[in-house]
């Protein structure tokens, strides 16, 4: 072999054995001790340490210096087990008393047992059995937990504290208490520092004026704030709130929900659905949109009120409902459209009202174009149209009392016996009243038109069209349909035959039959754009790991 190359080798060997050297643990330290004694037949290989009067056990490990009574110090395997009133400290950062304590010089590793108190600047850790991994700057706990910083006092089943982040991981029965709220989770990772938790698994926080339940959450305890996610819902002033995610700010008396976001008013027995919402309850309000609809129960009924927009307001004896752009409505006896509605159900006040024509579209649009951007309801088979409808409901029994239309008064029904024929009624005002829900009678006046199908009784032969305008007429309904008609006032007009009305004169100036806008499922409620995969998650909030995860996939 040259020269050369033993030169090399030797460079080698020497690099390697000082990577070994500087590799291989420090020897434990003995800093003090009253007196020494050995018992090599019960305590084989142990120099035994115990204080005396004026001294204490101190034993010394990279940085760390532990305190006790008593130690047996096992050179050898670089080991030590003390006991009696042991003090561990490391630094100014970290403090733990025990009763016993085992360390291993060698992995670094120390096993606290009885009355373990683990002190940081930032939080009291108290347990009965501590795990301490010094390499990783983790310790861990198997036994129930108790944990007091400045505010909080949290416990726990199992734990593992990670000291470079200065976070907590509870499991098994955690439980945070302040003064404020109580909070209770399967999992738990709490940092001490910003006083910040994420929560794993069935989670609850409960606060002054609010609950919130979740299954993965981010919670600030010292601002009452934050994200929760997979069937998180939130109890809050009288209203249960859901949402794939939820956002909740206890200062500000405000919450956010997106996706799947219901609100149920337990007082007044509704619930309003959509896929984004908030809630402000200093204003007594709550505004949803993205597929919006209320659901209210109406004499054990449902009524369905679809709207862009939604917007609740006001405390829950005098909450007022509005909606706007393309509002739809659907009920067992009711069907409707209008572009706003407004909804007192202190006084049991239903508006739905239409949207103001622009300057041009008030030169340019006929009769039928106003009639047919005007609110719209259906009573049974009956057609009704006006500028704004007014709808009363007694306030006992929530039924239907009374309906008023102002404006372009139009009526019509499909007659049952022609193919094409429609009965009609038109005016200026409307006033109905309900008899038990159902529309009993209307009363139209100012301008009144009407067009009318006559039939003999007894064989349903068609005797002639009726065209009469007067000052007023009163109708009577018979399940939902038209059943007779009275003049209020010397009507002008006539019975014609037929063949003597062309199909362009059957139809009053301003005729439009709108069946097709009529919502018969509660799926006719909405269009395309309130397709639900179009509306993206709002809230993005991804956890710890999560995070890391995604960063060594991009790294990879």
């Amino acid at each position: 072999m040259g020269l050369h190359l033993r030169s090399i080798l030797l460079v080698y060997c020497s690099l390697c054995v000082n990577v070994l050297i500087a590799q291989e643990p420090k020897i434990i330290e003995i800093r003090q001790a009253g007196g020494s004694t050995q018992d090599q037949e019960r305590f084989p290989g142990a120099n035994i340490l115990f204080k005396s009067p004026e001294k204490r056990v101190l034993l010394f490990h990279e940085g760390a210096l532990i305190e006790s009574d008593q130690a047996y110090f096992y050179a050898k395997d670089n080991y030590f087990r003390a006991l009696g009133s042991v003090v561990f400290t490391q630094g100014d950062s970290l403090r733990m008393t025990c009763n016993t304590i085992e360390y291993d010089g060698k992995t670094k590793t120390a096993i606290a047992i009885g009355n373990v108190d683990l002190q940081r600047p930032d939080m009291n850790l108290k347990t009965e059995r501590l795990d301490l991994d010094r390499i990783n700057n983790k310790a861990f706990y198997n036994t129930k937990g108790v944990i007091v910083d400045s505010a909080s006092t949290l416990t726990s089943n199992r734990g593992t504290y990670f000291m470079n982040q200065k976070k907590y991981r509870f499991t098994s029965d955690v439980t945070i208490i302040n003064p404020d709220y109580i909070v209770n989770s399967e999992q738990l990772d709490y940092f001490t520092e910003l006083n910040q938790a994420y929560l794993y698994g069935n989670s609850k926080i409960k606060g002054e004026a609010y609950t919130i339940l979740c299954e993965r959450g981010f919670y600030d305890l010292d601002r009452e704030k934050g994200i929760f996610k997979k069937n998180a819902t939130l109890y809050y002033d009288d209203k249960i709130i859901k949402g794939d995610s939820l956002y909740f700010e206890s200062e500000r008396n405000y919450a956010a929900a997106t996706k799947n976001v219901s609100i149920f008013d337990s007082l007044n027995n509704s619930i309003i659905t959509g896929h984004y919402g908030e809630i402000f309850k200093a204003k007594d309000s709550a505004i949803i949109t993205r597929r919006a609809m209320a659901i209210n129960i109406v004499d054990n009924d449902s009524l369905f009120i679809h709207a862009d927009t939604l917007v609740a307001t006001g405390p829950e004896d005098k909450r007022i409902l509005r909606g706007y752009y393309d509002v739809r409505i659907l009920k067992s006896d009711i069907r409707g459209r209008s572009d706003s509605i407004y909804l007192d159900e202190s006084i049991g006040l239903t508006k739905l009202l239409n949207k103001p024509l622009t300057k041009k579209q008030e030169q340019v649009f006929t009769e039928a174009d106003r009639n047919a951007s005007n609110p719209v309801l259906w009573f049974g088979e009956s057609q009704m149209t006006g500028n704004k409808i007014f709808l009363l409901s007694d306030l006992e029994t929530k039924k239907l009392d009374s309906i008023k239309i102002t404006g372009n008064v139009f009526i019509i029904e499909k007659d049952t016996l022609s193919s094409d024929g429609f009965q009609q009624i038109k005016g200026g005002l409307l006033d109905g009243a309900f008899e038990n829900g159902k529309l009993d009678n209307i009363v139209i006046t100012k301008n009144t038109e009407m067009v009318y199908y006559l039939y003999n009784d007894e064989d349903l032969q068609l005797i002639g069209i009726d065209k009469t305008t007067c000052s007023a007429l009163k109708m009577n309904f018979v399940e939902g349909q038209i059943d007779d008609i009275t003049f209020l006032v010397s009507p002008i007009g006539d019975v014609y035959p037929e063949d003597e009305i062309p199909l362009n004169d059957r139809t009053l100036k301003g005729f439009i039959w709108r069946i097709k806008e009529r919502p018969e499922t509660v799926e006719d409620l909405f269009d395309k754009n309130d397709e639900a995969d179009q509306f993206p998650e709002i809230l993005k909030f991804q956890f710890p790991e999560e995070s890391e995860k995604k960063e060594s996939e991009k790294k990879s």
